[in-house]
């Protein structure tokens, strides 16, 4: 059974069972209507991001975020470069004219993804001709001259994105990061007890955002504090692999949000709303840019934090308290999280930053208080259904710290940072130009 959080019930006096399966289905048909050479894309795109290792999710939700805004930003300065409307990321000359908007969409795509997963070239060769078959073969198909540049446009938008973003600090990988051994300082935790993850994505070149430190958060609280124990005490008690105060629902939810990156959860959601509301291809690209960008520069600002402050994580807290000076705290030895533990410091949270971005664009879109189902692929069948965006991230902090991964503020704190990196990231990108052409046109 689900529990499905809301902060009211639905207006309409509709049985929550009826109501959820309505709105799936009302959003399901839109997607089997509404499916375009974009949205497709997006698709293969979250699939690549799952196949690139044996495990899943495949890629780490830092590097996620990252290259899933490399591919967006490339899809809609290639789009926007043919049907220009507004500001572009990067690219600022415009494409040909005729272009086939459809082509240019698909080879962008395609020409940053098997950069990013050259190893998948021979499915995502096969994916690009499929794609380039049915735009030639649809009603009212793209002339083969309008495809074939459109497929030169989105190579060289892909080509101008890619060379900018490998310039962005990513590549410059630092020391082995060990953190400290002071009481409140993180270090390699098991099972892998491996270094810090990514160190470099703190000073990594944000998307919007003026710098990483822009939002930083003020430091976790102090270990001798009330706020501390509080929060220790939840993620002892409900955190634990072994757990009798968790319930199977919240159990099973903070497995759910664990087996995926933030992407693989929120550009579904941003899909079916935008077919819902029958966005044009353009605008269906430019949505995705923004929440891929924004998820992207909040997991930037999110590492700044991390890397800052370098906090310990609960199996730490939990089994070295007799250190911590805090008489509300008791040591356990052997305790040891539902999750295991990430390999990097505790605060703030990676996920809550990210998700916090997303839904921040969404409800700037569509409204906060909207119903809405997540999907997982890396969990196949498995969905949650939500009255309202912040529901579903009421219950993001409560995987966290069900999952025995993180304390409720570091929950808190990055859906706050999330929040106001998107804020940031939708008045100062992407805005509509007003008609002028202003760009050299290919």
């Amino acid at each position: 059974m689900i529990t499905i959080k809301t902060k009211k019930p639905p207006a309409t006096g509709v049985p929550l069972r009826l109501f959820v399966a309505t709105s799936a289905l009302v959003l399901a048909g839109a997607g089997l209507l509404a499916a375009n050479e974009v949205t497709e894309w997006n698709h293969i795109m979250l699939e690549a991001t799952l196949k690139a290792t044996p495990t899943v999710p495949a890629t780490p939700a830092p590097v996620s975020t990252r290259s899933t805004a490399i591919v967006q930003a490339a899809v809609f300065d290639a789009v926007d470069g043919i049907d220009t409307q507004y500001m572009p990321i990067f690219v600022r000359h415009l494409g040909p004219r005729h272009a086939s908007k459809r082509a240019a969409a698909v080879q962008a795509a395609y020409a940053i993804l098997i950069r990013l997963y050259p190893t998948q070239s021979d499915i995502l060769d096969e994916q690009r001709s499929a794609s380039l078959n049915e735009i030639d073969r649809a009603w009212g198909a793209d002339s083969k001259e309008s495809i074939e540049k459109g497929i030169k446009w989105g190579q060289t938008v892909a080509d101008e994105i890619w060379a900018w973003r490998s310039k962005d600090g990513f590549a410059d990988v630092p020391p082995p990061f060990t953190g400290g051994i002071a009481p409140g300082q993180w270090r390699p935790t098991p099972p892998s007890n491996a270094p810090g993850l990514a160190p470099q994505l703190a000073h990594v070149t944000p998307w919007v955002i003026q710098s990483p430190v822009q939002f930083r958060p003020s430091a976790p609280p102090a270990l001798d504090s009330f706020e501390y124990a509080t929060d220790f005490n939840e993620t002892k008690l409900m955190g634990s692999g072994s757990s009798a105060t968790r319930t199977q629902d919240q159990t099973e939810f903070a497995l759910f949000w664990q087996a995926g990156n933030p992407p693989d959860f929120w550009d579904p959601v941003a899909i079916s709303l935008a077919e819902k509301h029958q966005f044009s291809l353009l605008r269906t690209a430019r949505l995705l840019a923004q929440v891929n960008l924004a998820m992207s520069d909040a997991m930037i600002g999110c590492w700044d934090a991390k890397y800052t402050y370098s906090f310990w994580r609960p199996i730490t807290a939990i089994r070295m308290a007799d250190a911590d000076n805090n008489p509300d705290t008791i040591a356990d030895p052997n305790w040891t999280p539902l999750i295991p533990t990430p390999p990097f410091p505790e605060y703030p949270s990676a996920h809550s930053c990210a998700s916090g971005a997303a839904v921040a664009v969404l409800s700037h879109y569509f409204g906060e208080d909207i119903p809405i189902t997540i999907t997982n692929d890396a969990l196949p069948g498995q969905t949650r259904n939500y009255w309202s965006f912040s529901a579903a991230l009421d219950e993001i902090v409560d995987a966290r710290v069900f999952g025995g991964i993180h304390f409720r503020n570091s929950c808190k704190v990055g859906q706050e940072l999330g929040g106001n990196v998107a804020a940031y990231v939708v008045k100062h990108s992407l805005q509509r130009i007003d008609g002028r052409h202003w760009r050299e046109r290919e």
